[in-house]
């Protein structure tokens, strides 16, 4: 009977343990010369980088049994193309799945399993996250040639988290571009021009903070967004107007360092992105303008970046124009999700 293993290695690819704050791979007899002589192989210190090192050291699983095979190929070839922080929430989820599903024939699952996995979960968002990263996985899985059809697509109804319907008001955006700053350059004149470029382009966060100089062309910004940066690689060019390039100009001269490469940047002329996808930098800065808006202005209410960018949505005159603006492929996640201001009708005469 094989060896219970412990509870931070359980989920994890067989012959993978964690230790001393890393992941290892305990290589089989007879297979160190390919893995550089060593019998403890060190993958990495957090799971995607572990996962990219064994995609580098293993290349693709040809055939796939169970459920644990399948997630497996999916965090070699699927999860690295995607965002860093998505990456890392992936492989929690897969770890997840694995500890619970990953013995299972991959033909096997049904959409009762999918309910009694959310069931017996008492984080019930976590877990339905978790069955999405699942339900991508089989859809690889026909697309690899596993299975001839996904076999609980369309089948399970798990409900969604709430779309958030906070808009943001004109006078509100007044007030938080009145907010006096203390100094010639730094937080608050930096947020106030992110705010404003937002609004007017609708990027994500993370597309806007990776701004770089050499994005800022003659014809408009132009950018990759990160969420198809690994599929389509569909690039956009925002083109310019005189309040866009207003709002690029007032960021670009109260950086903290003038000539750093990034249109937004930290002390040190670094994005704030670290190489983990984390911008506590820049949370922290965004949390503190909040709290001086909610102190010292008249709006009671926080609202996030996100609600942001729902607002351009919301502010654009079509629903095609809010979506080519949020680079949405589909519109339906544009007018569920981002419209949020009330439609106006009239009534038949």
């Amino acid at each position: 009977m094989p060896k219970r293993r412990n509870s931070e290695n359980r989920g994890l690819p067989e012959r993978w343990r964690k230790f001393h704050g890393a992941y290892y791979y305990r290589v089989p007899n007879g297979l160190e010369s390919s893995w550089d002589g060593k019998k403890q192989f060190r993958l990495g210190g957090t799971l995607p980088e572990a996962y990219r090192v064994w995609a580098d050291r293993l290349g693709s699983i040809d055939d796939a049994k169970t459920v644990g095979d399948l997630l497996e190929r999916y965090a070699l070839e699927v999860v690295p193309k995607k965002e860093i922080t998505t990456q890392a929430h992936n492989a929690v989820a897969i770890k997840r799945l694995r500890a619970v599903l990953g013995n299972m024939p991959l033909a096997s699952i049904k959409p009762r399993h999918i309910y009694q996995y959310v069931d017996k979960r008492s984080a019930k968002t976590a877990a339905k996250r978790e069955i999405e990263v699942l339900s991508h996985a089989y859809t690889k899985a026909v697309e690899w040639g596993y299975l001839d059809s996904h076999p609980f697509k369309g089948e399970v109804r798990l409900g969604g988290e709430r779309p958030r319907t906070r808009y943001v008001e004109d006078w509100e955006i007044v007030e938080c571009l009145s907010l006096q700053s203390r100094r010639k350059s730094g937080s608050v004149l930096a947020i106030q021009a992110y705010a404003r470029i937002k609004l007017l382009t609708g990027m994500r966060r993370g597309d806007l903070l990776r701004l770089t100089m050499s994005d800022l062309q003659d014809d408009g910004i132009h950018v990759t967004p990160g969420k198809t940066e690994g599929s389509t690689g569909k690039r956009l060019i925002i083109e310019w107007t005189d309040e866009l390039r207003a709002a690029v100009a007032t960021a670009k001269s109260v950086r903290p360092v003038p000539l750093s490469p990034w249109l937004f940047c930290n002390r040190k002329g670094d994005c704030y992105f670290n190489q983990v996808g984390r911008a506590g930098g820049w949370d922290t800065m965004w949390r503190n303008f909040m709290d001086r808006v909610l102190e010292e202005t008249q709006v009671k209410e926080h609202f996030t970046e996100h609600d942001l960018r729902a607002k351009c949505a919301r502010d654009a005159e079509t629903l095609e124009h809010a979506r080519t603006l949020l680079a949405h492929a589909d519109g339906k996640v544009t007018e569920r999700i981002y419209r949020r201001k009330p439609e106006r009708v009239k009534p038949l005469r």
